[in-house]
């Protein structure tokens, strides 16, 4: 169980905590409104890095990614809410932030995919 809170809760508050303090320092440079793409753009890669690094060399079945896209999903919704669309009283949802939700939940199931062909 300590696993699961550190993988979904801990790695997943993390991921976006780094996002949302990279959104901070972009929102107040001429790029602050495309800054949604700009950050996707970056943090895919790294995401990608960091969730492959993460779970490499834990045999680990399919549902339990299954189950951390959907923490980590509902953990942006839910800080982006509270964070930026309460805090800041701003219009937030466009597509890029769905690309970004979409990318939230798939990068763990992909990524765990990937680790169970090559633990085959």
């Amino acid at each position: 169980m300590r696993a699961w809170i550190r993988d979904t809760a801990g790695l997943g508050t993390a991921l976006w905590l780094f996002g949302y303090l990279a959104s901070l320092l972009l929102f107040f440079t001429p790029f602050a409104g495309i800054m949604g793409w700009i950050i996707t753009a970056i943090f895919t890669p790294i995401t990608l890095a960091v969730t492959w690094w993460w779970f490499r060399g834990r045999d680990l079945p399919l549902r339990y990614f299954l189950g951390v896209g959907i923490a980590w999903t509902a953990i942006a919704v839910v800080l982006d809410y509270l964070f930026i669309v309460r805090l800041f009283q701003t219009p937030y949802y466009g597509p890029d932030v769905f690309l970004y939700y979409a990318l939230t939940f798939l990068i763990p199931v992909g990524v765990g995919l990937y680790l169970a062909r090559m633990n085959r």
